[in-house]
């Protein structure tokens, strides 16, 4: 749960996100936990039952039982989070939290195993305040951070919610901080959200800190807190990444406040934006049309992405927004998202998405399931407040960007040379045996390399498939300047499958700045 009341100060803080500009801070460094690779998928039960009577051990045990018998853990759901009013209103003597006996009398220890048993993780919440979010007011962490972290690594839980209620004015920094600290020595890999609602512009100071952040005010059941919450959310893509995330909120679907064309457009924005997907809604009242939505695996396979990238967007007119985002093997996702209340025809191009050029494109519709060819116009007339979701794909071969490449010690992934495409460009290391390598999926017949020489000379590479290598001292030839861009092309049989390729410098100058690889079926 996060604090109902809300401030204009926290308003104002939001402003320019809300609009959809993207800030001109640089992100910070990320929290170097190993979790969270990809952003959370799980449940939290606040917005369904909040403090209600029916929040309880039997409930948490029967959602438990939810994800594995309606397949939610099949398909990639596997966080079960407790929200407030799970403990006593005061410590014990030794000044430990103590779980409500009439809410949970095995404890929570007993409930994170029983959560385990069923091979899905357990979270929990407190508040980084004197007393959580509640009315009655239970034990928050303020001033017990190693107390409590222990408390719950000992309890095998493995996510923390931390809220910011009750924070007698002690800088939020400061207080998130002082329970990363304290999580990181509680012996236990534990994810850290941090709940401080956006007023403090987390997005700027909290991926060392933590695994994601909220961005925004508590979330609600009707389309104008969803759509405020996405528009929020959207102008922040450069803080998101692996390990940490932009958080607009729990998910709404299936809680009967918004239509399913609302529900669509909220699950797919939220996929878009590489958001947490924690379903909020009680799944033992839920409908099969919102666990068909839940459970959508193409929508989904957004989201968790391993490239992490957070869509950004490629135009906002009057309501009617197209969103892009860069997948991990090259494809892009494309949002055409009504805001409007009446059907619009919404349009853009697969070059505004920066895939590449190709003779055609491949539309698969990720809700229909339909797909279409087309020459470079991506357009749908999309009715109010629904969203037409396309993965699109570049004809007879799929492009990987170096963004999505493992490179060896020294190399970095830069954008200070224009004329690449995607977000950036791996540069290698100066250095004999400075590598890059990408995850490709067969079958291929040919493989395509981008990339900027500005020296005078060629640097060559061997190139290796699957660990062998399959050509040797392969010449990158000088382009003239580090933005000048050229191809070199190899005749390679790939099979079906996934593919290591792995390039390879063999001179002292390393690599030359690598944009993509391009795979030609």
């Amino acid at each position: 749960m996060s604090f109902f009341r809300r401030t204009a100060v926290a308003a104002a803080a939001f402003a320019l996100a809300a609009s959809g500009t993207v800030l001109s801070q640089t992100p910070a460094s990320a929290l170097e936990n190993g979790l969270l690779r990809t952003p959370p998928m799980g449940f939290n039960n606040w917005n369904s039952t909040q403090c209600k009577a029916d929040f309880n051990e039997t409930m948490i045990r029967g959602i438990a039982d939810l994800f594995v018998s309606k397949g939610l853990k099949d398909v990639g759901y596997q966080y079960v989070n407790i929200d407030d009013c799970w403990a006593l209103p005061s410590r014990n003597s030794a000044g430990n939290l103590v779980p409500d006996p009439a809410r949970f009398p095995n404890g929570i220890k007993s409930l994170a195993d029983y959560v385990h048993g069923k091979g899905l993780k357990f979270g929990i919440y407190t508040s980084a305040g004197t007393k959580t979010c509640n009315k009655a007011g239970f034990p928050g962490g303020l001033g017990h951070e190693q107390q409590d972290a222990n408390l719950f690594a000992s309890w095998g839980v493995d996510y923390l919610k931390y809220d910011n209620c009750n924070n007698q004015g002690v800088d939020a920094q400061q207080r998130y901080k002082a329970m990363r600290d304290a999580l990181a020595k509680s012996g236990r890999a534990i994810a850290y959200s941090i709940c401080e609602w956006g007023q403090n512009q987390p997005w700027t100071w909290a991926a060392p800190v933590g695994n994601l952040w909220r961005t925004t005010g508590d979330i609600s059941d009707k389309w104008s807190s969803m759509i405020g919450k996405a528009q929020t959310n959207r102008g922040l893509a450069q803080y998101a990444g692996p390990g940490h995330w932009n958080d607009p909120d729990m998910l709404e679907v299936g809680n009967g406040g918004m239509t399913a064309a609302e529900y669509r457009t909220h699950f797919s924005l939220w996929a878009m934006m590489a958001a947490p997907l924690l379903i909020g809604s009680d799944l033992r009242k839920v409908s099969d049309d919102s666990f068909s939505i839940l459970k959508n695996t193409d929508v989904i396979a957004l989201d968790q992405d391993p490239l992490g990238k957070q869509a950004t967007v490629l135009s906002s007119n009057a309501g009617l927004v197209v969103y892009s985002k860069v997948l991990a093997n090259g494809d892009r996702a494309v949002a055409l998202s009504n805001e409007t209340a009446s059907t619009a025809t919404i349009s853009t191009t697969a070059s505004a998405t920066g895939i590449g050029s190709a003779s055609s494109y491949t539309l698969k519709d990720l809700w229909s399931k339909a797909v279409r060819t087309t020459s470079g116009t991506i357009s749908a007339s999309v009715p109010s407040h629904a969203t037409v979701l396309y993965r699109v794909s570049r004809a007879g071969g799929a492009r990987y960007e170096a963004e999505s490449a493992t490179l060896s010690a020294g190399g970095t992934i830069d954008s200070n040379h224009a004329g690449f495409s995607g977000t950036g460009f791996a540069n290698g290391a100066n250095a004999v045996g400075s590598y890059v390598e990408w995850q490709v999926t067969g079958p291929a017949s040919a493989l395509t390399f981008g990339y900027a020489n500005g020296t005078t000379a060629a640097r060559p590479v061997d190139i290796a498939v699957d660990g062998t290598v399959v050509a040797t001292a392969v010449p990158f030839p000088a382009t003239g300047a580090w933005t000048t861009w050229s191809t070199v092309t190899r005749a390679l049989a790939l099979g079906d499958g996934t593919h290591a390729i792995r390039l390879t410098a063999t001179s002292a100058d390393g690599p030359a700045n690598l944009d993509y690889l391009d795979v030609t079926r």
